[in-house]
């Protein structure tokens, strides 16, 4: 899909795996292969060609597309893998910006009950 400007249009999703990755709890590369592996394309899986590109860079997961993509249907994805990978008790997605989600842990509020 062109622009009115000519130029080439592609939306751009990131998924922030820092804190999980940096606790060597969640593997990055991991999620990327999953992302690649099980996102549909025309109803199909494993269908992305050209229009759908899954690259790592770091503790971040990018997707670029130059078809129209719903943020949401990789927030479901994503949220998919962590319960297949049993971490969906302790992590959760949340959106920071409009095309980046971030794994985030739960806040556990612990207080001491000492009467």
């Amino acid at each position: 899909i062109k622009a009115e400007s000519g130029k080439q249009w592609y939306q751009r999703r990131v998924r922030d795996c820092t804190h999980p990755s940096e606790d060597r709890i969640l593997d990055a590369a991991d999620l990327a292969n999953y992302l690649n592996e099980k996102i549909k394309v025309g109803g199909k899986t494993g269908n992305l060609g050209t229009s759908i590109a899954v690259q790592r860079e770091g503790n971040k997961v990018n997707i670029l597309s130059d078809i129209a993509f719903s943020k949401r249907y990789l927030k479901y994805l994503t949220k998919k893998y962590l319960k297949k990978q049993n971490l969906r008790d302790w992590l959760r997605v949340v959106a920071t910006n409009p095309t980046t989600y971030e794994l985030r842990y739960f806040q556990i509020n612990q207080e001491d009950d000492e009467e």
